[in-house]
């Protein structure tokens, strides 16, 4: 049985452009599930600048789950980008320091919480995830979307802000999915199940 090494940080033989993204990072608040891939048409290393606010001192973190699909330029806005939004003026006045240092005292920039995304997920090309927002299983994000608020397991969404489009199944088969967790079978499993995995019958799975 051959199967991709999760180790192999570029598991396409002579295509740097495609990794296994765990194995690039370097931030200790990102975190990423086996198998998920970043693919880059420059560099990469690109990802983790594509994290963008995302200040050690706010302490937020960035969760990617198992067997995702990130494309190219996908952003995701962090905590650290959030300003006041019920004050007079939204403008950072503090981060200046001098007579500006003590605006902030007693008040606190927005923190939405960490980000999360979960497993068998696509992130199409250019689309940006706002702070604090979770991402269902086997969701799909359209290219050049700007997701704003929560995605539901199995939908797929679009646009400026990102609207649901259509869900991927019915409900019910939906929640058969969720229960069946397929992403943390072991790799035999999953490997001797590709065919079905791959079918358009969940059906066969259950």
């Amino acid at each position: 049985m051959t199967i991709p090494d999760k180790n192999n940080t570029f598991p396409l033989e002579h295509h740097h452009k495609l990794c296994f993204l765990k194995n690039i990072v370097t931030n200790p608040n990102i975190m990423v599930g086996d198998y998920t891939y970043y693919d880059d048409f420059e560099d990469v290393r690109n990802f983790e600048k594509n994290v963008k606010y995302h200040f050690d001192f706010i302490g937020d973190k960035l969760i990617i789950g198992k067997f995702c699909m990130i494309a190219s330029g996908a952003q995701f806005i962090m905590n650290g980008g959030n300003h006041l939004t019920n004050a007079i003026s939204a403008y950072p006045f503090s981060i200046f320091g001098g007579d500006w240092a003590h605006a902030m005292d007693g008040k606190s920039f927005p923190v939405k919480g960490d980000t999360i995304i979960g497993n068998d997920v696509w992130i199409g090309h250019h689309a940006t995830i706002m702070p604090g927002l979770k991402i269902g299983d086997g969701a799909i994000i359209a290219t050049n979307s700007t997701v704003v608020k929560d995605v539901e397991p199995y939908s797929i969404v679009g646009g400026n802000p990102a609207r649901l489009i259509k869900k991927r199944f019915s409900d019910e088969t939906i929640s058969k999915l969720l229960e069946l967790k397929w992403w943390d079978w072991d790799i035999e499993r999953i490997t001797a199940n590709i065919q079905y995995l791959t079918g358009n019958n969940p059906e066969n799975l259950f």
